[in-house]
């Protein structure tokens, strides 16, 4: 019994970083996000969205896919994509597996705000109040209400997690780890400069948030942390760790 236990659990942690689950486990997000987002926002000419959402749309309108059937479709190969390259794994597919990633992700997301706030709240002897991430929005079109906070709060989950983990962290680990040949320590750098890119991030352009060092040391620490979950568990553990990370704090059911 203690064996088939064991085999199990090494089963889940493995199968549930690869592409395959975090692909499979952020569907979700994505539907939540892009179907509330369209509704919260109605028939405005500016719309509000989560800035690195904007960023992804940007990219594959370069390429020509534009609108949500472009979206779709872009989706669809991406998943076609994972499927061919992972087939040989023979990952099995367990719905019990993405409830308990999200199971998982939710016990992150509340030490993490306990260990970022409590670690930065000492360097700077004071209390410190629980970030979310920026919005890009018309000036015309005020501050968000709670409602459009939960939704930009699952969004920033997903395309925050796609740009600066997967695109970013991950194309940073795998020069580094080729380059230096020593995985660790491609780690360690690959975490840290993306933590660092991150949090600066935020405070970039017109748009972004006024700059104070207690406010870049939590988005970097929040960030190293998200990138060590990237880094050990996959994107998807990432993306709804950081998701209900966000609608904790917008609920004020943190901090």
């Amino acid at each position: 019994m203690d064996e088939k236990m064991a085999v199990g659990k090494a089963s889940y942690l493995s199968v549930t970083k690869s592409a395959t689950y975090g692909f499979l486990a952020s569907l979700p997000l994505f539907v939540l996000y892009e179907s509330l987002i369209l509704f919260v926002n109605g028939d405005r000419i500016s719309q509000i969205r989560v800035g690195a959402d904007i960023w992804v749309k940007q990219i594959l309108a370069l390429v020509g896919a534009k609108g949500m059937i472009s979206l779709g479709i872009a989706v669809v190969v991406v998943g076609i994509i994972i499927f061919v390259v992972e087939r040989k794994k023979r990952i099995p597919i367990k719905p019990s597996y993405l409830v308990w990633m999200i199971g998982e992700s939710a016990l992150y997301a509340v030490f993490v705000a306990f260990l970022v706030s409590s670690l930065v709240g000492l360097i700077f002897s004071s209390a410190l109040s629980l970030y979310v991430p920026g919005v890009i929005q018309d000036s015309a079109s005020g501050q968000p209400g709670g409602f459009m906070m939960l939704v930009l709060s699952i969004g920033a989950g997903l395309y925050e997690e796609l740009i600066f983990r997967v695109l970013m962290v991950g194309s940073f680990f795998w020069v580094l780890n080729k380059w230096l040949g020593k995985r660790t320590l491609a780690y360690i750098i690959a975490a840290t400069i993306g933590a660092f890119i991150f949090s600066t991030v935020h405070y970039l352009g017109p748009l972004g948030d006024p700059f104070t060092l207690s406010s870049f040391t939590f988005r970097f620490v929040f960030g190293l942390a998200l990138n060590v979950i990237f880094l050990l568990r996959g994107f998807g553990v990432a993306a709804w760790t950081h998701a209900l990370y966000d609608v904790l704090v917008v609920s004020h059911l943190l901090g």
